[in-house]
């Protein structure tokens, strides 16, 4: 096999030269590190473009100053080097932007954020792979690696963490908030979980990449917890000095034929309440990127977009700003996150409502994954239609939720819910009790 030196730090191979199952193997090999991260497109058409593909590792990410507060983050983030900087924001960061607090169950105990520099990293470019960083006999323990054949799963019922009916009691109590003038909208979220769990994390991943494969896709190691992320949203990304953020309301099922898919299309396209949802959010968008951005250059260049996923047909607004010179990452954390699309308006209020009505920390669900580059540029997407798995515990929970606005049914945000959970419960052959 050919391989070219392009540099010191950077080996070059093309991809046509390398077997069908590369990146089965690659993923694996990175999966034995305590500190991995695989960022997936899978091929999509998005507006502004899905994430690149990536794959980075380290082993030893803990054993110096990484960073796990907004406070230490930036400095961190500054220090020079090459590398790119991979990690997670939890949803609870929320509590050192803002003055909340978390008290529900957890049962994963993520740090609030982490982040750490690529000690090896892969880029997919065109038609070439790039080994960076610690290269030495990387390719060949690659292909040295074996892809086993998938062991069918074993995996219980999933329990609620907060009962159907529990539910759908919630969804009225929020109504009923909205008609008191405590918010327009509200992002309410359940857990399904089950416990003693055992199973082969990147194998569920490759499962529920090809049931529902998204822009946005994901992997994770951090020690002994994984996220499989197939994520259809951005959060945010920068590129120099331009800000995009892309949030997502208002979905629907696919259509079994093609008339029928349509007639689903238009009725998303033109459902008043699903529009009023978007419309809310990409407001309180516009309004967050204000904070950061160059004076009258907020824009929204697609308002209501159409997008078919594997499931669902998605409506997906893009607001954009030029940011001002001095701002940094942690900057627009502070101005943006969480994001809108998964908390509600006013965003603090809605915040304190989640928790009331909620059962589960959110955690890492509806926080974000993603990659910081040096020089600043990023790109962020939001933790949704995803599995949680801890390997020294057995746990295993994902999380789905819908908007509450006061038009809202009950029994129909509860069906939204699963229809978010369809790939998740198929990639996992199991299904929802609720003993």
């Amino acid at each position: 096999m050919s391989e070219v030196s392009a540099a010191s730090s950077c080996i070059i191979v093309a991809l046509a030269e390398l077997p069908a199952d590369f990146r089965a193997r690659a993923l694996r090999w990175a999966a034995g590190f305590a500190h991995c991260a695989y960022f997936e497109p899978n091929d999509s058409t998005y507006p502004e473009g899905p994430f690149k593909r990536l794959l980075a590792v380290a082993a030893q990410a803990d054993a110096g100053d990484a960073p796990g507060t907004l406070a230490e983050l930036q400095p961190w983030l500054d220090q020079a080097g090459a590398a790119p900087c991979c990690g997670f924001v939890t949803y609870d960061v929320k509590n050192e932007i803002e003055a909340l607090s978390s008290t529900n169950y957890a049962g994963f105990g993520w740090p609030q954020l982490h982040f750490f520099r690529a000690e090896t990293w892969l880029r997919w470019r065109g038609n070439y792979l790039e080994i960076h960083g610690n290269n030495q006999d990387v390719l060949g323990q690659i292909l040295a690696t074996a892809v086993p054949a998938s062991a069918p799963l074993l995996v219980p019922s999933l329990r609620p963490r907060l009962p159907r009916a529990d539910y759908l009691s919630a969804v009225e109590a929020v109504r009923e908030d909205i008609l008191s003038g405590e918010v327009y909208e509200l992002n309410l979220c359940q857990e399904f979980y089950a416990e003693g769990v055992a199973l082969a994390p990147v194998d569920v991943f490759e499962r529920l990449n090809a049931a529902s494969p998204a822009p946005f896709a994901g992997f994770l190691r951090w020690h002994d917890h994984f996220l499989l992320c197939a994520s259809p949203e951005r959060f945010a990304a920068r590129r120099g000095s331009r800000i995009i953020s892309q949030p997502i309301k208002g979905t629907i099922g696919r259509g079994t034929t093609s008339a029928e898919d349509e007639q689903q299309r238009e009725i998303l396209l033109h459902d008043e309440k699903e529009r009023a949802e978007n419309l809310m959010i990409v407001d309180l968008v516009r309004n967050d990127l204000a904070r950061v951005a160059r004076t009258g250059t907020v824009q929204v260049p697609e308002l209501f977009g159409l997008y078919p996923f594997r499931h669902v047909w998605q409506m997906i607004s893009t607001v954009t700003a030029e940011l001002r010179p001095d701002v940094d990452f942690v900057d627009v954390l502070r101005a943006a996150f969480p994001m809108g699309s998964m908390t509600g308006a006013p965003k603090i209020r809605a915040m304190q409502l989640i928790e009331h009505y909620e059962r589960s920390r959110r955690g890492l669900y509806s926080g974000s994954l993603g990659v910081v580059w040096p020089g600043g540029n990023f790109d962020f997407n939001v933790v949704i239609r995803s599995l949680q798995y801890r390997a020294d515990t057995g746990y295993l929970s994902f999380q789905v939720g819908s908007a509450i606005t006061y038009d809202s049914v009950p029994e129909r945000e509860y069906e939204e819910c699963l229809l978010k959970a369809r790939a998740m419960l198929q990639v996992l052959s199991s299904v929802i009790s609720e003993q």
